[in-house]
């Protein structure tokens, strides 16, 4: 039984709490550490098993019974903590992005290296049953050569301008998922990035210097082109769609819904809406990509995601937002080189 410490106790910390406290067999949550714990959490917490909560989570670090840790603080504590983490001998599960900062995603990567532990971040995308099913028929040669590849993603509602000013915009917040999903179910790398965007959802998130509509073109070193389009708001639910059309045949995935119910009237056909949001399309997702991370400590193989897994997206990401400002293709190359990669 691993035993595992959660450092943040926010939204995603209680999504990776209960998802190991219901379906992750060979795991167990040790500690659980917030800068804001309060009594609420703390009962959360219990209802969950787990009776040892901090305020420090120099508290997991320093527990010798603790094989491995997952980083779910805010955004800017990621790379610092995975470093910190890594270096007092845990395993380490973090939650996209590593960073924002590519000198300090290098800086985790090494670490990593230096240690050998395993490091996992959290694309949990990757392990939906729907996008599984496109990368499997992909991965079998089901559709040959790959021609073109489309990922639709929007979410029911914006975030608050609040976020969206800490967020690092919308392609490293937002799209940063996207980009992943195109090198998943490729198999490819991306070279090159166009992409366009405007606010037509929140004219506030425009004054906040960022974007909430985009579609990105981008080219693969398999010689297909792939296209993504993303809304911060889409009035039916949250939209998650893909696509991979080939020489041989096309695979596609359509959106969850509560059930598969369909009203058939004098009036029209009625069918439900797609599942509201993240938590509850993907909620066994984030289950199976900790089991996998686990499975990886205990049998010691290879993380599924590992930390360069982490560092293409936000390095597609940094080429888009580059192509948005200056309305031209940017490729990856010249991303790397800014970065000495």
């Amino acid at each position: 039984m691993i035993q595992v410490g959660i450092i943040g106790a926010g939204r995603i910390g209680h999504v990776h709490g209960e998802s190991i406290s219901k379906f992750v067999k060979n795991a167990t949550v040790k500690t659980i550490a917030d800068p804001f714990m309060n009594e609420k959490t703390e009962a959360w917490a219990k209802s969950l098993g787990v009776d040892r909560v901090t305020k420090d989570y120099h508290d997991i670090l320093n527990d010798p019974e603790i094989d491995a840790v997952l980083i779910c603080a805010s955004t800017d504590q990621h790379s610092p903590l995975s470093i910190e983490a890594l270096r007092s001998g845990k395993h380490v599960f973090c939650e996209k992005p590593i960073d924002h900062d590519v000198n300090k995603i290098k800086e985790v990567l090494n670490v990593v290296k230096e240690t050998g532990k395993k490091y996992q971040v959290g694309f949990n995308r990757r392990f939906d049953h729907n996008f599984k099913a496109i990368h499997d028929a992909v991965a079998a040669g089901k559709v040959g050569k790959q021609q073109i590849i489309k990922i639709t993603s929007r979410d029911p509602e914006p975030p608050s301008i609040d976020y969206v000013k800490v967020s690092g915009g919308i392609f490293l917040d937002m799209t940063i998922h996207d980009f992943d999903m195109v090198r998943y179910l490729s198999g490819a790398e991306v070279e090159e990035v166009y992409a366009e965007g405007s606010v037509t959802v929140d004219p506030e998130i425009g004054k906040a210097g960022d974007l909430d509509t985009a579609v990105i073109t981008l080219k693969l070193s398999n010689g297909a082109t792939a296209v993504i389009d993303n809304c911060r708001a889409a009035c039916y639910g949250y939209d998650q769609r893909a696509e991979v059309f080939g020489t041989k045949g096309c695979v596609a995935i359509s959106n969850d819904s509560d059930s598969n119910a369909v009203y058939s009237c004098q009036d029209g056909v009625i069918a439900e809406k797609p599942m509201f949001f993240f938590l509850e399309r993907y909620m066994m997702a984030y289950a199976n990509e900790v089991n996998q991370f686990i499975e990886a400590i205990v049998n010691d193989t290879p993380t599924p995601v590992n930390a360069n897994d982490g560092l293409q997206p936000v390095l597609i990401g940094l080429a888009a937002k580059k192509s948005a400002e200056e309305h031209r293709p940017v490729k990856i190359a010249e991303i790397c080189k800014q970065y000495g990669l």
